[in-house]
């Protein structure tokens, strides 16, 4: 029976309830006035259902997919404007006791090259990021009680935040870890983490056991519940996401939105962000086995309806997309993006090994390329980190989005952490278009207060002051 308030994951993510949703969009895919009505609901920027969503996703009438594609990119721009979050992920150990069949870190798979990082090693892969420009990162690391124990993780964190090089500094690691215990969640938060991100997969409970056949992760109630577990933890900010390509799409968006419902409903507050990666070759695994593929007019069909279903959550694309997939996915939802991603263990500091590689990735652009080119579409490129560390997570972030005010502290914040971008890291073209953005983009701030305020930050920062914040 499906209960959106439930602690049993099959009662909030209830599969009758997905497939009845789903056969309601087939059955009104053509359902003009329906659908409208629908488009006219989003348009409000309070978000939909998952079976209003699942009626614009089936929706097969072209002008009014249009309309969908268009309102997706004003709620963007009235949410998020031209702002774009970077971030890095970085890959600690790939030591993993799972068996599955579609990553290259499951336990049986003689191909992957099996690295541990040491704290040295981690401060090297640390201060090789900072050199680059970064201050946000997803630290990832495969499941293994045994190489990669909690006592391991605190322990990466820690020395990551200790490393200061140069004007370099990582200001919030978001973790993505395996599902873990709610104290665990809560010795994560004690050791600062920002959000906390763990994948579903795939919402199917029947393929999820058959794609995750052994190890902890085979426990579809344990990992679907790891959300609650970690919010009753202390940690308010979690980054939901499933694997497009391992099962059907309609279901995956259909119980993926049913989700971020429970968590609304359950723990008062939806996810921070939502990710959606496509599956894609790794070492090891015959991607011909997942059927389930989804082309590019698919998948940005999906962000557009997830970017006016949950109009104030964070939409996430990594550089397993293509450049040009990823320029598309920006102007309908996507509000952030990895530059100069390695997805090896250790591939910062030292040439990649594509045997510790979890996946391959297509957009292999340094970082100073891609800010470049955000600069060059008109985006304000971001590495601020200001709201985890001025306490604005949650519920607290969630307020500020809805009433509007929280631009008033994301745009001064995305010009100054440019601003110093700038003046470490940019190469002499990216510094001068940059400089010409931040001059435009600051005469676009209302308050004569605020902008006044991020002028003279942003001076100092031209003096060699850093890590000014609203």
């Amino acid at each position: 029976m499906y209960d959106v308030k439930s602690n049993k994951a099959e009662e909030f993510i209830n599969d009758q309830e997905i497939k009845e949703s789903i056969n309601i969009g087939e059955t009104n895919k053509s359902n003009e006035k329906l659908i409208t009505s629908i488009i006219k609901k989003g348009s409000e920027g309070k978000g939909l259902s998952h079976r209003e969503a699942a009626l614009l996703l089936a929706c097969d009438i072209e002008k009014l997919n249009k309309r969908i594609f268009s309102l997706a990119q004003e709620i963007k721009m009235r949410i998020y404007g031209k702002r774009i979050v970077l971030f890095a992920p970085l890959y600690i150990s790939n030591y993993c006791v799972n068996g599955c069949v579609y990553c290259p870190y499951h336990k049986g798979n003689k191909e992957t090259k099996r690295k541990k990082l040491t704290m040295d090693e981690i401060r090297l892969e640390t201060a090789a990021l900072q050199d680059i420009g970064h201050k946000r990162i997803a630290l990832e690391c495969g499941e293994d009680p045994v190489n990669n124990p909690i006592e391991y993780i605190l322990e990466s964190i820690r020395t990551i935040y200790s490393v200061k090089n140069k004007n370099g500094s990582i200001r919030r690691i978001n973790v993505n870890i395996a599902a873990t215990s709610q104290e665990n969640y809560k010795k994560l938060k004690e050791a600062n983490i920002g959000t906390y991100i763990l994948f579903q997969e795939t919402y199917n409970k029947k393929n999820y056991e058959k794609l995750h056949p052994t190890g902890p992760k085979h426990n579809y109630e344990y990992h679907t519940l790891a959300m609650d577990r970690a919010m009753e933890g202390g940690i308010d900010d979690v980054g939901l996401g499933a694997l497009f390509g391992l099962s059907n799409y309609k279901y995956e968006l259909t119980a993926l939105l049913m989700h971020a419902e429970h968590l609304e409903a359950a723990k008062g507050v939806g996810p921070h962000t939502v990710s959606v990666p496509r599956i894609k070759p790794a070492v090891g695994i015959d991607r011909e086995q997942f059927t389930e593929g989804i082309s590019d007019e698919i998948f940005l069909k999906i962000i557009a309806v997830l970017r006016i279903a949950l109009p104030y959550t964070g939409i996430i694309v990594s550089t397993r997309e293509s450049k040009e997939a990823r320029r598309k996915a920006l102007e309908i939802g996507v509000s952030q993006i990895s530059g100069g991603s390695k997805t090896t263990v250790g591939g910062y500091g030292e040439p990649e090994d594509e045997k510790s590689a979890q996946f391959t990735t297509t957009d292999r652009r340094k970082l100073d390329e891609v800010t470049q080119w955000l600069i060059s579409l008109g985006y304000i490129p971001s590495f601020c980190t200001a709201c985890y560390r001025e306490g604005r997570t949650g519920d607290r972030f969630m307020k500020l989005a809805k009433s509007g005010n929280i631009s008033n502290c994301c745009q001064p914040n995305a010009l100054i952490t440019l601003q110093e971008y700038l003046e470490d890291y940019a190469a002499t073209e990216t510094k001068i278009s940059g400089e010409t953005l931040i001059k435009q983009e600051l005469a676009n701030i209302n308050d004569t207060n605020i902008r006044n305020k991020a002028k003279a930050f942003i001076k100092s920062v031209k003096h060699g002051e850093r890590d000014f914040r609203f």
